[in-house]
């Protein structure tokens, strides 16, 4: 790919968490195809390029980070060179249990989380508003609610879920949407008035946290 689900330009061409989401869809359309379409060349050859594809981001888009250990490189180029950074959009790293790409307890994927929403990722944001992850697409110092409701997604922990709320909550600068982004010290500095993407995706965490913990959405946010 050479350009990421923001629009910004790629640095290097193998972008890791859409490649990663390949292999899901992939997998899911030879279900489809093993069952509702009876095609079973079909089922097998995108179960191949599954295979395919994940042998290869787990030869090539893992790197070792000083830090964290081993984690998925957000691009490589296939030479030795990689970026260790994720982005707001989906698919980013983040989002991988959320998109069906691994599961949330995936210890590679825990370490991977925990390098996203540190101060190792030079787009992980901390202000007097909130704290989250943006991107280059606006700018720094810029957090995009749509990370804020992925990090509620990939999380089963109730007081991380509770904060990500409380954050939704209040930065709408007024509002009461969910917009595209906000500058991490003033959620009155907001970009996209109307985003039906952010929107959205905030109506589905409801409904999934009015199935899954109930409780959450009955406490007091004050």
């Amino acid at each position: 790919s050479m350009f990421r689900p923001s629009d910004d330009a790629c640095i290097y061409p193998f972008f890791i968490p859409a490649n990663l989401f390949a292999v899901a869809s992939l997998r899911k359309l030879a279900e489809l195809a093993t069952g509702a379409a009876s095609d079973q060349k079909l089922a097998s050859d995108c179960n191949a390029l599954a295979a395919e594809v994940s042998d290869a981001v787990a030869r090539h888009g893992i790197v070792e980070h000083p830090t964290h250990g081993k984690i998925y490189a957000y691009e490589i180029d296939g030479y030795g060179n990689h970026v260790c950074m994720d982005d707001a959009n989906a698919p980013g790293l983040l989002s991988l249990p959320f998109l069906g790409a691994c599961s949330i307890s995936d210890p590679l994927y825990q370490r991977t989380r925990g390098f996203a929403l540190s101060k190792d990722n030079p787009y992980f944001f901390q202000g007097k508003a909130a704290e989250g992850i943006g991107g280059p697409h606006i700018g720094l110092g810029y957090i995009w609610p749509m990370a804020v409701m992925i990090r509620a997604f990939t999380s089963n922990n109730d007081q991380e879920i509770r904060q990500c709320l409380y954050t939704l909550r209040n930065t709408t600068g007024g509002t009461y949407f969910m917009h595209e982004s906000f500058q991490q010290d003033n959620p009155k500095d907001f970009t996209r008035a109307w985003f039906a993407w952010a929107n959205t995706l905030f109506g589905e965490l409801i409904l999934k946290l009015a199935t899954d913990n109930p409780k959450l959405l009955r406490e007091d946010f004050s």
